[in-house]
């Protein structure tokens, strides 16, 4: 029943995605970038000359490799020499950061929705869960990255798919006295449109064709036991990542329940001491994702 749910669920996500136009559209460059790394044949040349076709997706490349988030040595002066440093797949997650602030625009819907700050809670995300994969030792910390600034477009979907939809999601949600909802967002959502936010950034990251495991985190970062189990270390850095940044405030209307499961430990191999270390050093360095990545 659940796997029946989820395939009609993605069928509305999926007509919904189809249908939009602003939204769906990442910069043809950066479109190419991520089918040219997929692509086993390609080379470092290849992605260099690709890039250079944007000057503008370049220098926001530039910008970020040489940011003291990323705190290489030496500051990197040319495309060519940041893919020998940090390889193409880095890059090509660098090109598609650079590239998504841009789809955050449009202010606020509603009192309780801005898309600012959900820009602001993704980079506060994609921080943590970068963070986190550090202290668990895991080489996925780009990947981890890129699955927070994603885990929550599904929502950016929903507001381009229909505003007063959206508009209902929240009204219809029930709140304590602070701000915290009381009720399943998800739920609401799927009343609403006949599908969730992570059905929706599901769906995008699949008209993207991005790669399987980004689908599946922007997919699963509510419910990572469902992802396959091959598949389920991003959603759980993600799902993490999402209550350490919203313990001091931000956009948190999707989080109702702030435990972490035991399996959550166990598929990271992590305790709760590493979970302090990123609470130590996340202001610092949430600090310098919002100078580099700024809407």
């Amino acid at each position: 029943m659940q796997s029946q749910n989820h395939e009609t669920h993605m069928q509305v996500a999926n007509a919904a995605v189809k249908q939009l136009s602003h939204i769906a559209t990442l910069p043809e460059v950066t479109l190419g970038i991520i089918e040219l790394v997929e692509n086993p044949n390609s080379s470092a040349q290849d992605l260099n000359e690709l890039i250079g076709r944007d000057p503008a997706l370049s220098a926001r490349i530039l910008k970020v490799v040489n940011s003291a988030f990323y705190g290489l040595p030496r500051q990197i002066g040319s495309i060519n020499r940041a893919i020998s440093m940090l390889g193409l797949n880095a890059v090509k997650n660098i090109a598609i950061a650079a590239s998504l602030a841009k789809l955050f625009r449009g202010g606020a819907l509603c009192d309780r929705f801005d898309a600012k700050e959900l820009w602001d809670h993704s980079i506060a995300v994609a921080t943590a869960a970068r963070l986190l994969a550090k202290e668990a030792r895991m080489s996925s910390g780009d990947e981890a990255f890129l699955g927070g600034l994603m885990h929550d477009i599904g929502i950016m979907v929903a507001l381009q798919s229909d505003r007063a939809k959206l508009v209902k999601v929240f009204g219809d949600m029930q709140w304590d006295a602070d701000g915290n909802p009381l009720i399943d967002f998800r739920m609401v959502e799927r009343a609403v449109f006949g599908a969730d936010h992570c059905h929706f950034g599901e769906a995008l990251c699949e008209q993207w064709k991005f790669p399987r495991s980004l689908a599946v985190a922007c997919g699963h970062h509510h419910d990572p036991m469902c992802a396959p189990a091959e598949s389920r270390q991003v959603p759980w850095l993600i799902y993490i990542a999402e209550r350490i940044a919203t313990e001091n405030g931000g956009f948190h209307a999707d989080i109702l329940d702030r435990s972490i499961p035991r399996e959550a430990f166990e598929s990271l191999g992590i305790g709760p001491a590493q979970l302090d270390a990123v609470r130590s050093q996340l202001a610092e360095k949430l600090a310098e994702a919002q100078a580099t990545l700024a809407a």
